[in-house]
């Protein structure tokens, strides 16, 4: 019997109670689930690939399940194989989410159409969240609070007032 595998990618700058929802529950449905932390030069991050990766891998600690935290800088679908993976696992918060994830999960079935992906809607209290949100409401002086775990939110204002 082969072992259901899924990645779960993303930039987590930084990692949000939306992202949390989606690993927990993600994780009840594979046997294994690979968190992947990977750089997206579309967007400029607050936290270095490795400040991420520590971040992810903090957080994750307590979830129940088969979970690794891996960072990434690749094809997504060159490291879903190479992790060994059958799926693809997507949040969606809004219809403009799906629309782009509906895109790239038809790019990635042509890159690789043995991996499929497989969408999980984001818990209606935490739909808003959004990384770049939190990042914008935290650098004009907001509470993050609900949108972060505590150890989160305390990294993102130690970054802010490091002036990096």
């Amino acid at each position: 019997m082969r072992v259901k595998i899924a990645v779960y990618p993303g930039t987590f700058d930084p990692i949000t109670l939306g992202h949390l929802d989606i690993i927990r529950r993600g994780a009840h449905l594979v046997d294994k689930l690979v968190v992947g932390v990977t750089t997206n030069p579309a967007k400029e991050p607050m936290f270095t690939t490795a400040e991420r990766l520590a971040m992810v891998q903090r957080e994750v600690k307590g979830i129940p399940g088969n979970l690794d935290v891996v960072e990434f800088d690749s094809l997504l679908m060159d490291f879903a194989e190479a992790q060994g993976a059958s799926m693809i696992l997507r949040g969606l918060r809004a219809v403009a989410d799906f629309e782009y994830e509906f895109q790239m999960a038809g790019m990635n079935q042509q890159l690789n159409d043995d991996i499929e992906t497989i969408f999980l809607m984001a818990d209606v209290s935490l739909q808003p969240i959004a990384s770049k949100l939190v990042k914008e409401i935290a650098r004009f002086g907001g509470s993050i609070d609900k949108f972060v775990t505590p150890a989160v939110a305390v990294d993102v204002r130690k970054h802010l007032n490091s002036g990096s």
